[in-house]
């Protein structure tokens, strides 16, 4: 167990290894020009608490041997605070699809709560959580279960931000940070497994024109804004 239980804001020594665990895992092709590094500024703005906040809580995750610094400022995780952030992730997105099937949480609000009250589950009602749900694959964002599966997915994926005119995709995962937004999304139909046609891109005006290509609302066209775009992860139609 880590002896850190919360920093002043309330966060626990698990959010600050999941967030470190998303830096240091992103999603899509590595572009060291605009890369979400693992700095301490990016753990700050991915918990929304201060910088000082933050270099007070890896003090003592590195006295925890869970973080290490390294010269360049980068944080990077020990193999036991790899370990840890990996079962972190993986009880979290099954609580959250225990929260979704089971308790009828809707999509907007899984992450949050399961963040609250995930933390209270051992790993053995953890294990029979995901035994009654029939062993999910992926959490209700679409997000695999098994974090070594999503590392070896990230490389294939891209936003739909990313998409010419012309394009086709499926969604495969849903960011997960802004619970308005998911329900926007899912309203419209923007969700794991639908297939999407790009239309038109319009940089200037901020937004994509695409069709929903199969399932529900085959044909119905929409506008989606390039910051919601930003947050659907997609692999191009032929992708493996």
């Amino acid at each position: 167990m880590i002896g850190l239980v919360a920093n002043v804001r309330g966060h626990t020594a698990d959010d600050y290894l999941e967030a470190i665990y998303a830096l240091t895992f992103p999603v899509g092709e590595y572009r060291p020009a605009d890369a979400a590094t693992p700095i301490a500024a990016r753990v700050a703005d991915r918990l929304g608490v201060s910088r000082a906040a933050v270099g007070e809580t890896l003090r003592r995750l590195e006295d925890e041997n869970l973080v290490e610094r390294m010269p360049n400022r980068w944080i990077a995780l020990t193999p036991a605070g790899l370990e840890r952030a990996e079962q972190v992730v993986r009880r979290r997105r099954i609580v959250e699809r225990f929260l979704s099937d089971f308790l009828d949480y809707a999509p907007s609000d899984v992450h949050s709560a399961a963040e609250t009250v995930g933390d209270s589950f051992s790993d053995e009602m953890v294990e029979r959580l995901h035994e009654r749900l029939g062993y999910p694959e992926r959490c209700p964002h679409g997000w695999p279960v098994a974090p070594r599966a999503e590392q070896a997915e990230n490389e294939q994926l891209l936003t739909l931000a990313e998409l010419d005119a012309g394009e086709e995709c499926e969604i495969v995962r849903v960011a997960k940070d802004d619970g308005e937004l998911i329900g926007w999304l899912w309203q419209e139909g923007f969700r794991p497994g639908a297939h999407v046609h790009v239309e038109d891109v319009q940089p200037a005006a901020g937004h994509l024109r695409v069709r929903m290509a199969g399932g529900e609302g085959d044909g119905d066209e929409r506008l989606i804004a390039e910051k919601a775009a930003r947050s659907l992860f997609v692999r191009r139609a032929g992708g493996a």
